[in-house]
Formats: structure tokens, C-alpha cells, sequence
């Protein structure tokens, strides 16, 4: 049996998406494949992805990088979840927390005896059992314990950081292993005649650079997966119409949340992303329903320090590649396809597909097989992925502004229809094969936008458990663990302060 191992791959784009596959592969292949990556410093990277979800742990500790040490070379704060305010309907908010809702105590979903206690006058916020949530409304932050027997157990955290900071951590961790970085714009793609695969990219000084397997990077412009390859695209902007950004960062002032807090506006919602240097701030707005001025406007009136730059505009189309394997080049980031960043999925998108990558990985035989499984998974994990963003705009009360009142209206996949049929029903969770967000992200989307089930699960009055008493137990608990816990600050400023720039 003859050895058909890759020889090389060439990656096209740097950026997150391009120096966190570079940095996998290279940790991956351990040597034993060339690995190059191809990057124009003249165009330069997108750069506003700084908030997270917890699986980045997971990739950061697969590359064995030291926690304390990549939070300050990032700038990185943590992230016990994200606040919504304004989105069910003005003045009110809800938190979705990274973790569970309290500690389960009985074989019923602690949810549906929040459900009877609220049917019988209970007023008391679902947020409340939410470890994840006391500890953020408290401006408190601490790793979550391991032992089970502790409500200290029950949340999990993720991120901020600067982007740009973390590719460049990334590209010397890769560099330092073996991977070739070159400098130079892709002005062309050779294209194999007998059976469309990439050969060879052009470089505009002349350079040329071949390649077993090729992995797109470079962002929206899908330099090979579109350009080259002439893939297609699946456009969900019927669901998604959000369509723009303007993004500033600012001086600190305010709160130093440990959260990311998205607040709805007329056209669209605005984050506030806390790093140790700066807040990143960003208007994500539908261009239909407002200009690109008043979007910068109303963005840098709504800052909680000086603005440190003019806001940087972004256009985007939401949805993904009709492929995201194509021949012998896959696509990962920007170039596979854009979610809007409610959720901030945009680095967790990268990460699962440089992960399916090496479950599938290829030799120089590209076996159809491999790739379309990979894009049979990441089309599910898109799909899935949509629909839980869907639900924040579609179960809105608000009708104050065009772009709601659309969105509130508007058809939405029959997959989203179900789950939401099953929780207005009973309180009921349903998942798919694919679910990226899990049963508690679904729960406080659910409820924090004011979609109450008509009843909870008949067995709670069937268990002979005392809920209430439960639950005040549960509430107290939580308040006794986080007076112990140190604040975000300090937090920060024990372990992994950033030095000043």
C-alpha cells in the first residue's frame, strides 16, 4: 500500500481563522507535513471578534497554552455569560449564562418547579438560580469548581479578548513550530484540468506556491472556495436581515462587567464587549432601516468612555457556503460563511471546523466520503446555530420599529417552529443531533424573551418534593458562595494582568 499522506498545505488568509488552523494543524501533524501560511499584510484582518463561548477553553488546552499567560497577551477579560437588555420589549433584560441553572435536585428539570412556583405568584427572575448570573450581577469572577457537591460547580465561563492580540499569539506558537508564514497577496489560482482541484496560488510578485490541500481564510471574499471554486452561497438574510456593523472601541468607564451585554436598538442591537485595555462596542443594524451615519451616530453616542478611533464599518451577508469542502480546499471562518455575532459563535465556528477537519482529515486521494460527511455536520451545526439566533429576534414583543415588527412576523424554519411549539406547550426542550447551544442557553432564550410555557411537566406534583423550599435554599446558597469569591478586578489582577501598551 503505497503512502499517500498529505506532503503540504497551504492556508490562505491570516487572522483568527487562519493562524488558530495554522497553530492546530501544526500541533497536530507534529512536523510531518509542510504547512504554509499566506497572508497580505496590505489587507489586513476583520480583527472585532473578542467574545467567546466556552469550548475555546477546549482548544486553547488541546495547543497545552497556559491560561494566565494567553489572557494577558491578549488583553482578555472573562465572560460568565451575556446580558440582554431591550430585546422581549424596552426595559427589560435577562442573562444567558454559560453553565447550568442551579444544581438539579430532583429527576425533573429544575425548571418546571420555577414554572409552578411562578403559577403560584412566585415573581422571582429565572436569572436568580443561575450561579453564572449572581456572580456576574456582582461583579465577581473565579474559576468554577470541579466537585459536584458545590453550586460553585454549576457555571462554566469563556472570554474577551482582542482578536488581532490573539493571532499574533497564535502565529508565534505555530511559527515556533515549524509553520512557513509568507507575505503576499493571491492574484490568481491554478486550477488542475482533469479534476478541478487547486494546484497552485500566484502571488503578485510573481511567487508561486503549490499545495496538496488548501484551507480558505481569507474572510468574506472566499478567495478560493468562491473565487476559485465558484461554491455558492446559501443567503438566510430572510431571517438574519442584520446586515452591517459599526465597531469602535472606547475608554473604559462604567462597569468592569464580567459579561457581554448586547442592548437592542431601533435597527438592529449594540454589544459591549470589557477587555483590560478598552471596551470593544460595535452597532450591528440591517442597512434598510438606517444609514451607515446615523448607525456611527447612534454607536458613539451609546459608548461609556471616550471613542479611541471612528468606527470601522463592516458589511456582511448572513448564511454559509453550499460546500464547505470543495474538491481539495476547505473553508473555515469568514470565507465558510457569517453568523451575525449575537451569540459569538464567529471563533467557535473556526474552532469546530478545524476540529472536523482533523476527525475527517484527507490524504492526497481527497476521498469524497470525508468531505461529505464534513459538510453534512457543518451544514446541521449552521443550521442549529441559526435557529437559536432566530429566536431572539422572532419570540420579541416589540413592534416600535420597522426592522422588529418584520422580524417578530416574519416565517421562520420549520426546525425552530418545533422547538418552540414544544416549550410553549410544556416547558419542553427538544435538541437536534447537532446542537451546539444546549438545553440551558434554550431555556433562557426561551423565558428571557417572555415565551412561558402554558404549563410545566405533570410529575412535578407528582414527586412529592417540596419546590419552593428548594428553590429559596437553592437562592441562598448562591448568595453565600459568591460573597466568598474575589471580584472581576481582582481577579485579573492576581493571575493574568496584562502588562500596560
Amino acid at each position: 500500500m503505497s503512502n499517500r499522506t498529505l506532503d503540504k498545505i497551504v492556508i490562505v488568509g491570516g487572522g483568527s481563522a487562519g493562524w488558530m488552523t495554522a497553530a492546530a494543524l501544526a500541533n497536530s501533524l507534529r512536523g510531518n507535513c509542510k504547512i504554509e501560511l499566506v497572508e497580505s499584510a496590505e489587507i489586513g484582518v476583520v480583527g472585532v471578534g473578542e467574545a467567546t463561548i466556552p469550548p475555546i477553553k477546549i482548544f486553547n488546552q488541546k495547543l497545552g497554552i497556559d491560561e494566565n499567560d494567553f489572557v494577558k497577551a491578549t488583553q482578555g477579560t472573562f465572560k460568565l455569560g451575556i446580558q440582554f437588555v431591550d430585546w422581549a420589549k424596552k426595559g427589560q433584560r435577562y442573562f444567558h449564562p454559560f453553565g447550568e441553572y442551579g444544581a438539579n435536585f430532583d429527576a425533573v428539570p429544575l425548571h418546571h418547579y420555577w414554572l409552578q412556583a411562578r403559577a403560584n405568584g412566585d415573581t422571582t427572575s429565572l436569572d436568580e438560580y443561575s450561579m453564572a448570573w449572581v456572580a456576574a450581577n456582582n461583579g465577581k469572577f473565579d474559576k468554577p469548581t470541579r466537585d459536584p457537591r458545590m453550586v460553585q460547580s454549576t457555571y462554566d465561563y469563556a472570554y474577551h479578548f482582542d482578536a488581532i492580540l490573539y493571532a499574533r499569539f497564535l502565529r508565534t506558537y505555530a511559527e515556533q513550530r515549524g509553520v512557513k508564514r509568507t507575505e503576499g497577496k493571491v492574484v490568481d489560482t491554478g486550477i488542475c484540468a482533469e479534476n478541478g482541484q487547486i494546484k497552485t496560488l500566484t502571488l503578485e510578485n510573481g511567487e508561486t506556491i503549490s499545495g496538496d490541500f488548501f484551507v480558505d481564510c481569507s474572510g468574506f471574499r472566499g478567495l478560493l472556495i468562491e473565487e476559485a471554486l465558484e461554491t455558492g452561497y446559501d443567503d438566510w438574510t430572510h431571517w438574519l436581515p442584520v446586515n452591517r456593523a459599526a465597531a469602535v472601541p472606547c475608554e473604559h468607564g462604567g462597569e468592569f462587567t464580567p459579561y457581554t451585554r448586547s442592548t437592542a436598538r431601533e435597527a438592529g442591537w449594540q454589544w459591549r464587549i470589557p477587555l483590560q485595555h478598552r471596551i470593544g462596542n460595535g452597532y450591528v443594524y440591517c442597512s434598510e432601516h438606517i444609514s451607515d451615519e446615523q448607525a456611527a451616530e447612534t454607536l458613539l453616542a451609546n459608548l461609556d468612555g471616550e471613542a479611541l478611533a471612528e468606527p470601522r464599518l463592516l458589511r456582511f451577508t448572513t448564511g454559509h457556503r453550499k460546500k464547505f469542502w470543495n474538491k481539495n480546499c476547505v473553508a473555515i471562518g469568514l470565507s465558510a460563511g457569517f453568523m451575525e455575532p449575537l451569540e459569538s459563535t464567529s471563533l467557535h465556528l473556526i474552532q469546530s471546523g478545524i476540529t472536523r477537519l482533523l476527525a475527517l482529515f484527507p490524504d492526497k486521494d481527497i476521498d469524497p466520503l470525508a468531505a461529505e460527511e464534513y459538510n453534512r455536520l457543518t451544514t446541521a451545526e449552521y443550521e442549529a446555530t441559526r435557529d437559536f439566533l432566530i429566536l431572539h429576534y422572532k419570540a420579541s414583543e416589540r413592534e416600535d420599529a420597522a426592522l422588529w415588527r418584520y422580524v417578530k412576523h416574519m416565517d421562520i424554519p420549520d426546525t425552530l417552529q418545533y422547538k418552540i411549539d414544544h416549550f410553549r406547550s410544556a416547558g419542553r426542550i427538544v435538541a437536534n443531533e447537532v446542537e451546539l447551544f444546549r438545553n440551558p442557553s434554550w431555556l433562557a432564550v426561551f423565558v428571557g424573551q417572555l415565551l412561558i410555557p402554558e404549563k410545566y411537566d405533570p410529575l412535578v406534583n407528582m414527586r412529592g418534593v417540596d419546590g419552593p423550599r428548594m428553590l429559596e435554599s437553592l437562592h441562598r446558597v448562591m448568595g453565600d458562595a459568591v460573597q466568598g469569591m474575589p471580584s472581576h478586578q481582582q481577579y485579573i489582577d492576581r493571575y493574568c494582568k496584562a502588562a500596560l501598551q
